[in-house]
């Protein structure tokens, strides 16, 4: 089996809460309504709803974005939810005991959320220096950019 090595990313940082006791369904409500949205937009969204699957996720993105500010030293404001998903966990499969010696199954299900944030202060820098070269007072002399054809300018390939 071959694994694919994860590429280090530079502007996103992550949390993982795993065997929450939760449907997976039940968590996945919640996330739909606040993936792709800015951070503190995602907080007062899951403060004012009234589901309660709403305060683990709460607590898992205040943690990503404590990861962000202390491991990579982004800013609050500027992240942004990139990836948020759910995933089924185990179930915790129990015995109730009823009347006559018989006994009722209790399925309790759990499910691991990964929450993902992105620093957008980079692309817009980016977008700042590419709008910077755009401006008509850049030269562009001063770089070769030239492009030679090996196929028709009887190069390599070239054989009659």
């Amino acid at each position: 089996m071959i694994k694919n090595k994860k590429k280090k990313s530079y502007t996103s940082v992550y949390a993982l809460g795993q065997y929450i006791s939760m449907s997976a369904d039940k968590a996945r409500r919640v996330i739909d309504q606040i993936r792709g949205r800015s951070y503190e937009e995602a907080l007062m969204i899951l403060e004012l709803m009234p589901y309660r699957g709403c305060y683990p996720i709460f607590k898992l993105v205040y943690s990503a974005a404590a990861n962000a500010s202390h491991n990579k030293g982004f800013k609050e404001t500027n992240l942004v939810i990139s990836k948020a998903e759910v995933n089924q966990g185990n179930t915790v499969k129990k015995l109730k005991p009823r009347a006559r010696g018989r006994s009722y199954p209790i399925k309790r299900s759990t499910c691991h959320i990964t929450i993902v944030l992105e620093d957008t202060s980079f692309y817009q820098q980016y977008e700042e220096y590419l709008m910077y070269l755009k401006k008509p007072g850049y030269s562009n002399e001063n770089r070769n950019l030239t492009c030679y054809d090996t196929y028709s300018s009887g190069g390599l390939w070239d054989k009659k």
